[in-house]
């Protein structure tokens, strides 16, 4: 790739991914509000304006410094992560309901946004919008790469309410195993069997979508 092309991939990748974590704190913040906690609106985060869900290190340094530094190898790669989304949970009859279903607000706006780029991917095949069309596969990748990881229970990401409430696992491992939540993840990730578990979850719901949009572009 030329260096236009690179950064014109790389924006593409930035943007996609920005909109996939904007998104997923959005479904956090909103189920939350929706359920009657109060701090997600105080906070600003009942929105779907990106700064206010931006982290200087996941949302900013980390995805250009990793786009950056993997346009090279023509296997462009970006990851990161928003600023997480604070709730009260202050009543004991709700505070169970409101942690789970908020906390699962946020990796269901993913598929929510897959969805949308199925869609937009049939809309802009019938165009024959070729590049348009690579942009909304992207889209779907992204946004399911994030979906699987977040649901990895291991704390902070979201699949570890599952820990939280479902394992008789206490409060002081559960806090014990958050200190190295990121240490963790980037074992799993980079474990050569749990690497290809997680790419093959990615790659089984990403075919899902893509399978819908076919099957939609069948009827044209």
């Amino acid at each position: 790739m030329d260096l236009l092309s690179q950064i014109r991939t790389g924006g593409i990748l930035y943007v996609l991914l920005l909109i996939a974590v904007t998104m997923h704190e959005f479904g956090h913040a909103y189920v939350a509000d929706k359920l009657g906690d109060r701090l997600p609106r105080i906070d600003g985060r009942v929105t779907v304006n990106p700064l206010a869900h931006m982290d200087t290190m996941g949302t900013v340094i980390l995805p250009i410094l990793t786009i950056a530094l993997s346009m090279g190898s023509g296997f462009p790669m970006v990851f990161g992560w928003g600023k997480p989304v604070e709730i009260l949970l202050d009543n004991p009859r709700t505070r169970r309901r409101v942690d789970i279903l908020s906390t699962l607000g946020g990796v269901s706006m993913n598929l929510a946004v897959a969805l949308v780029s199925a869609v937009l991917l049939v809309v802009f095949e019938i165009a024959g919008l070729r590049d348009f069309s690579e942009v909304a596969v992207t889209s779907i990748y992204i946004n399911c790469v994030l979906f699987v990881i977040n649901m990895i229970p291991v704390p902070p990401l979201d699949g570890s309410v599952f820990l939280k409430y479902y394992t008789p696992i206490g409060a002081e491992t559960l806090a014990l195993i958050s200190r190295w939540g990121i240490v963790i993840l980037l074992v799993l990730i980079n474990v050569p069997l749990t690497s290809r578990i997680i790419m093959l979850a990615v790659k089984l719901l990403s075919s899902l979508y893509l399978r819908l949009a076919g099957f939609i572009l069948g009827f044209f």
